[in-house]
């Protein structure tokens, strides 16, 4: 595999809720996008990855982290990260009052 740019115009733009998704590459081992949410928007529930780890990393605002399962929350500031174990269903919240960008990964890549 050769070094890629990918501009963000030719990320792959979904919705899940309210929360703007763009994934900018996915291949056998890894995932990388992003998300976005206005202030109090709260996306929708991932049901989590069977068999691979996410991480969230908040590139700007403040952002809760729920994980239904267990009823815990985590609050994420600007360049906090999270990682969520396989098969954990989580939702993110935009509890600033600016728009929240948050990237993310899952490795291996999610089937």
């Amino acid at each position: 595999m050769e070094a890629k740019v990918i501009k963000s115009n030719e990320a792959k733009v979904f919705m899940d809720g309210p929360e703007v998704c763009r994934e900018y590459i996915k291949t056998n081992k890894i995932t990388f996008g992003t998300s976005s949410l206005l202030p109090g928007q709260t996306g929708a529930v991932d049901p989590g990855h069977s068999n691979s780890h996410e991480i969230f990393y908040v590139s700007r605002g403040e952002v809760l982290v729920h994980t239904p399962n267990d009823g815990k929350y985590y609050q994420l500031k600007e360049e906090d990260i999270i990682i969520i174990p396989e098969g954990v269903p989580h939702q993110l919240t935009n509890i600033g009052n600016q728009k929240a960008i948050i990237t993310w990964s899952c490795a291996p890549s999610p089937e």
